[in-house]
Parts: structure tokens; sequence; C-alpha cells
């Protein structure tokens, strides 16, 4: 009896089965069949929920141009407000660059309320960007701006308070709330307070040179 490893270097050594035209032409028939079959079930799916793949194509091609409105849309309305910003610069026209404030987003619109406020010196619009500016740069501004105008009538610890926001180094305001509080508990006669916020600053290595200079002076 042969082994399994004799049996297997026998069906090695066959020669690899050559197919006859009958066979080939039974393979052509199959894949004619085949096709047929495939090609009447495409068509019976097609026939059977075609309404469903209209509709579909109908939504993407809607979508698609939807999609392309709003892109022009945005662009050209982006293209507005710019134009609309700078006419209300050029005029020194502080309610045009309030309703600009209102009516877009962004650092544009923080930007836009921030500079009607210079001009009008009305608080209200700082007191609105303070808390619900787009923007960290144009919240935390505000904060100092109304720190610096009702200062007086905070104490050194309200004032902390107030501007405790701005106690981390993501804000571009860092060093100078930590200045404008170091000298608001000196004005308050609190020496103590007052040089623990100096010495941040002084012994900070980010600390631009400018503030740095005047905390050392005031230390």
């Amino acid at each position: 009896m042969a082994t399994i490893l004799e049996r297997n270097k026998n069906a090695k050594a066959q020669k690899p089965h050559k197919k006859t035209r009958e066979e080939y032409a039974e393979d052509a028939l199959y894949r004619e069949v085949w096709e047929d079959v495939n090609n009447e079930k495409t068509m019976a799916f097609i026939k059977k929920y075609s309404r469903y793949l209209a509709g579909a194509a109908i939504a993407i091609l809607i979508v698609a141009v939807a999609i392309q409105i709003g892109v022009r849309t945005h662009r050209a309305h982006k293209i507005a407000t710019a134009q609309n910003y700078e006419a209300a610069l050029l005029s020194v026209d502080a309610p045009a660059l309030a309703a600009i404030g209102e009516n877009t987003s962004g650092a544009t619109a923080d930007l836009a309320l921030f500079q009607s406020y210079l001009l009008d010196g009305d608080a209200e619009k700082l007191e609105k960007l303070a808390n619900s500016g787009n923007t960290r740069d144009f919240r935390d501004l505000a904060r100092l701006h109304i720190a610096a105008m009702r200062g007086d009538d905070m104490t050194a610890a309200e004032m902390e308070e107030y501007l405790s926001d701005l106690n981390t180094k993501k804000s571009p305001f860092y060093f100078t709330g930590r200045l404008m509080l170091a000298q608001k508990y000196l004005a308050a006669g609190d020496r103590a307070n007052a040089n623990k916020w100096l010495d941040k600053i002084i012994t900070d290595a980010d600390a631009p040179t400018s503030i740095k200079g005047t905390a050392e002076a005031l230390r």
C-alpha cells in the first residue's frame, strides 16, 4: 500500500490537465448563462426599486446643489461683511460697527463691537464682550477695560476674582492682568499681596521686558 508521502509525490508528478474544446465551450456557455442571469436580476432589481433609486438620485442632486449654493452664499456674506466693516470704519460709524458686531460671528464681530465702544464709550458693549465675546482675546481685553474703569468701586480681592479668567498663559493679557492686580493691592496698601503678584511677574522668564521692568520698579 502506498504511503501518503508516495501518493503526494505521484500527484505532483502528474501533468496538469489540459481542457478539451468541449470543456472550453462548456465554460463559455456557463459564463454567458451566468451573465444573462445576473443581467436579469439587475434589471429586476432596478425595475422593482426604480422609484426609490430615482428618489435617491434626486436627493443627492439636491444636496450637491444646496452645498454649492451654501458655499457661494457664505462667500458672498463674508465679502459683504468685509465691505460693510470697512465702510463703517472709514466713516467712524459706531452704530454701524455695533450692527456688524451683532450680525456677524467670530473675531470680526468682537473687533467691530470693541471699536464701536471706543467710538461712543458705551460700557454695555464692553460688558457684552466680556461675558459672551466670540474670542478669548476680546473677552479678556474687555475685562481689563472694565476693571480699569470700575477699579475704584472694587476691592483688591474683588478685582482679583473678576480677572481670574486672565490668570492663565492661554490669555494674551496674562501678565497685564497680574500687573494690574499688583497695582490695585499697592493702592489698597496691601504690600504683601502686591509683592506676591510682582514676584510672579519678575521671576517668569516669559514676561515681556516692559511689564517685568515696571514690576521691578514697583517692587
